[in-house]
């Protein structure tokens, strides 16, 4: 069950071994107190590379524990919020959900100072979202009155 106030954040790439490894940390570093952050990919990777490793840590933000997992590792859980950075479709599953593509080039390939550039990217477009989470809901007024209060 997620607590309330929170939502439930899937970040997706390919390998799950960058990008959205990048993103579920920046989520959880910057925005756990309006979501619960999670990855995967489309096809996992084997470990998550050593320029990611080694970027995130720049960040203050360490990613030695973490693993490229499957979108199969995830079993039933639901999410409020998928984020697709892997530049394909997603499976049919993912169509109950909301989902948001961002256009993030793969840096696994990349030489470091890329790299370090596309986790740049993917910290600002985590921060902007964590932004908009936070953002309480409008309020909705009803009636017809004229908007002033007297005591």
């Amino acid at each position: 069950m997620t607590p309330p106030g929170k939502k439930r954040v899937l970040f997706v790439c390919i390998g799950n071994a960058c990008r959205s490894q990048m993103a579920e940390g920046f989520a959880r570093a910057y925005g756990s107190d309006v979501m619960i952050a999670a990855s995967a990919g489309l096809m996992p990777a084997f470990k998550v590379p050593a320029h990611t490793i080694r970027a995130m840590d720049e960040k203050n933000i360490d990613l030695r524990d973490h693993f490229p997992k499957a979108l199969r590792h995830l079993g039933r859980a639901e999410f409020d919020l998928v984020v697709n950075m892997s530049g394909f479709f997603l499976p049919a599953e993912f169509k109950e959900w909301r989902v948001v593509d961002w256009e993030v080039a793969d840096p696994v390939q990349m030489e470091y100072e890329e790299h370090c550039a596309v986790r740049d990217l993917i910290e600002s477009l985590v921060m902007k979202l964590v932004m908009e989470l936070r953002v309480p809901p409008a309020t909705q007024f009803r009636g017809q009155g004229s908007g002033r209060f007297t005591p």
